[in-house]
């Protein structure tokens, strides 16, 4: 059960340095925020596309407006919309570091690898509010519980302290989202995300920290980004990025008709061209939802895309991402109140 609350919006520390919104570029729709009630945090999935089983998702919904993000439709389940809802009317699951620590106490829990978010971004503004990833993060040092962290957000700079403590007794990883090298594009394609030169500065800051980070060239855009890959690899790499990957687009749902209606009203003169190659790399639509195809694309562009992206991963001596260490992960001692008195 949902229930909105009221939030003030004043310019906070964080704010500013999260994204800086030029004259008439602010969202015109005021921010609505609703508490979940859910009495379970983590997330499973078997899918074979993905490399974890585990994740949770402090808030649903996002901030950032990326008009291509896949996980837009989960909005629909909640009774809001995919467009403006999604990113205006955002969700946050208040007990969730609870609900984590509460789920380290099962039995049935093994200390697998715990994935920051599989659906919005954990560091989203609001996060510098609610600082639900941060106590969540803290849980899982407590519990010496792997983490990987997959974010667009600044915010995560915030938060060395607490991932470096976290590195140094299990396993952390961070997958920082750079998208487009254009930061014109950028802003119309994903608004309210900081600029990719922005991003780039927080893989040197988490890789100065000694956290290990991969760069995630996503989704590439044929005819839109396919053209900022080299440089986003060059520039990540420089700050100490040590591998990466890269994934097309994918359109999934009510998705594509808003990535086609923001791409016709904001770069008309491009629209058609870039449409006709994601249909040729999406088998004639603009998402292909089966597994081992939806990740990659098929066709002659797919696979000049994948070629020059492997080539220059070996250009530049990206390496593959270190294995997340295993067997960390330890309950809390507790403690009979005949031993507390000694």
């Amino acid at each position: 059960m949902l229930r909105r609350l009221p939030l003030a919006n004043p310019v906070h520390r964080w704010q500013r340095e999260h994204v800086e919104y030029e004259p008439g570029e602010a969202p015109e729709v005021g921010l609505e925020i609703y508490e979940d009630q859910t009495q379970e945090i983590l997330s499973s999935n078997d899918s074979p596309d993905l490399s974890f089983r585990y994740s949770i998702n402090p808030y649903r919904g996002c901030a950032h407006g990326c008009v291509y993000c896949y996980a837009r439709p989960s909005h629909e389940y909640l009774g809001f919309g995919s467009g403006t809802d999604f990113e205006r009317r955002l969700v946050i699951k208040p007990r969730a570091p609870e609900l984590l620590a509460e789920a380290f106490e099962k039995k049935s829990w093994r200390g697998e690898l715990l994935v920051l978010s599989g659906n919005t971004d954990c560091y989203q503004p609001i996060e510098a509010r609610y600082e639900l990833t941060r106590r969540c993060l803290e849980v899982c040092r407590d519990y010496r519980n792997p983490v990987h962290i997959i974010t667009k957000g600044t915010l995560v700079e915030r938060d060395i302290d607490v991932l470096t403590e976290l590195h140094a007794v299990a396993s952390v990883g961070i997958s920082v989202s750079v998208t487009f090298w254009d930061a014109e594009v950028a802003r119309v394609i994903e608004p309210y995300t900081p600029t990719p030169r922005r991003r780039i500065e927080t893989i040197r800051r988490l890789s100065a920290a000694g956290l290990p980070v991969i760069v995630h060239v996503a989704p590439v855009i044929v005819g839109l980004s396919d053209r900022d890959m080299i440089p986003i690899l060059e520039a990540a790499r420089e700050a100490g990025a040590l591998s990466a990957m890269m994934m097309p687009v994918r359109l999934p749902g009510s998705v594509a008709q808003l990535f086609e209606e923001r791409l016709r009203q904001a770069l008309p003169l491009r629209a058609e061209r870039v449409l006709s190659k994601i249909r040729e790399m999406r088998g004639g639509k603009l998402n292909d939802p089966r597994f081992g195809m939806r990740q990659r694309g098929e066709g002659r562009y797919a696979e000049a895309l994948q070629q020059t992206f492997e080539a220059t991963l070996a250009r530049l001596g990206f390496g593959a991402f270190p294995e997340p260490r295993t067997g960390t992960f330890r309950r809390k001692e507790r403690l009979t109140p005949q031993l507390k008195l000694f």
